[in-house]
């Protein structure tokens, strides 16, 4: 089975010097060596390694400093390959992004409703396919992050949740994946990919604390301190789409009650749309249809052309958000929320500004600091090139990954 072209071949200064690199986009070798503390000297054999690898580049001559111009460094984005891979209920959205996170390729396509080895084979077919339209060379593909939605074992590289259907509750997916592609597999949480995704092109600051919320069909979340993402104990942290808002609510699918998905994800608006007979007729709603993402950009669309009772519906789904958003901010201290995924995509400016109104308003360290909410540098795209940017990140920056993770990675 294919593994990494430079696979455990590094020590951690070289994953930070590449890392920092990455995050300036250019620098002089003097510079680095004062942003990571190690000496000039091992900046200097760091970077020749780098640039052997053919990993870095050099990007001509820095302004004066009163000597010497200083050559500058950056990264060579056609380097290194990965591949994103983003599973939702019924679709899947697959990306082909180079060293510096940047998109290169796109498809997506319906139908995984099936078993999974079906599914899995469809997905490894449109990779390859992928790849080979892009004209991206097989050798320098890192590997794949396949995200998506549910709790998880990173370990095993398995799905615990019956969807899309009973057959995929424990099965093995990244292991699978991986043999039908020979390529490293890394399964992950969509939320988390989405906010490293963020870090890794630049967008915010990558000493901060952020957090991530995440609509697609589902809400779920992700903190990310200083480029890592917390992962609590089992890598299934801050779900706060099952964060109960009701104690009083109905039983969720999840095993809680009175879950904030149930309120505020857009199958609830979906729902509430319906038993609105006006609304739902203006907007040719199927109370029968299963596509929500769909049937909820009808109503965010409606929202945003001014439809009072679309708008209303979309408003009150971004107050329940504000409340994630000031939870998670208590929670974690972040000093930026950012909105990613498809359903964000489509009505982002609204809930931008309901939520930014709640945090302003209840956030415990409202008087420290401003917490910022920005939406995704990646659009409905983000859980993808996060998943893509995620296997950069543990290829290039962090080192090998830990023993238990293994199974899944090679």
């Amino acid at each position: 089975m294919g593994t990494s072209p430079i696979w455990g071949s590094r020590p951690k200064t070289r994953g930070l010097v590449l890392d920092v690199i990455r995050a300036v986009r250019a620098s002089s070798r003097v510079e680095l060596a004062a942003a990571t503390g190690l000496t000039g000297a091992t900046i200097s054999e760091v970077v020749r390694e780098l640039m052997a690898d053919g990993l870095v580049i050099e990007a001509g001559r820095g302004g004066p400093t009163g000597g010497k111009p200083r050559t500058l460094v950056q990264l060579n984005p056609q380097a290194r390959y990965s591949v994103g891979v983003q599973f939702e209920r019924n679709t899947c959205v697959i990306v082909v992004v180079d060293l510096a996170g940047r998109q290169v390729a796109r498809t997506s396509f319906r139908g995984l409703v099936k078993p999974p080895e079906q599914a899995l084979a469809l997905v490894a077919s449109q990779v390859e396919a992928l790849l080979a339209t892009a004209g991206v060379d097989r050798d320098k593909v890192l590997g794949v992050g396949l995200v998506g939605y549910g709790p998880q074992d990173r370990r095993t590289g398995s799905l615990l949740t019956p969807q899309p259907t009973d057959e995929w509750l424990g099965y093995p997916v990244a292991p699978r994946l991986a043999e039908d592609l020979r390529l490293p597999v890394l399964l992950d949480n969509d939320a988390a990919a989405a906010a490293i995704g963020e870090y890794w092109l630049g967008a915010v600051d990558a000493r901060s604390t952020y957090a991530c919320i995440y609509m697609a069909t589902g809400i779920g979340g992700g903190v990310v301190v200083a480029g890592q993402v917390y992962r609590g104990s089992s890598s299934n942290s801050v779900e706060i789409g099952h964060i109960s808002v009701d104690i009083d609510g109905d039983e969720c699918s999840c095993g809680n009650a009175g879950c904030l998905e149930n309120y505020a994800g857009p199958s609830a608006v979906v729902r509430q749309a319906l038993a609105m007979p006006g609304l739902a007729q203006r907007l040719a709603l199927d109370p029968a249809g299963d596509d929500f993402l769909m049937e909820f950009a009808r109503i965010a669309a409606a929202a945003n052309a001014g439809d009072g009772e679309a708008r209303g519906l979309v408003e009150r789904s971004a107050r329940y958000l504000g409340c994630a958003a000031v939870t998670l901010a208590g929670l974690f201290d972040v000093d930026t929320i950012v909105l990613a995924g498809p359903s964000f995509a489509v009505a982002g400016s609204i809930y931008q500004a309901v939520i930014q109104r709640e945090v302003d308003r209840r956030t415990f360290a409202r008087r420290a600091h401003p917490v910022r909410v920005v939406p995704s540098v990646n659009g409905a795209d983000a859980a993808a090139i996060g998943g893509a940017a995620l296997v950069l990140q543990s290829e290039l920056v962090l080192g090998p990954p830990e023993e238990s993770l293994r199974p899944a990675l090679s």
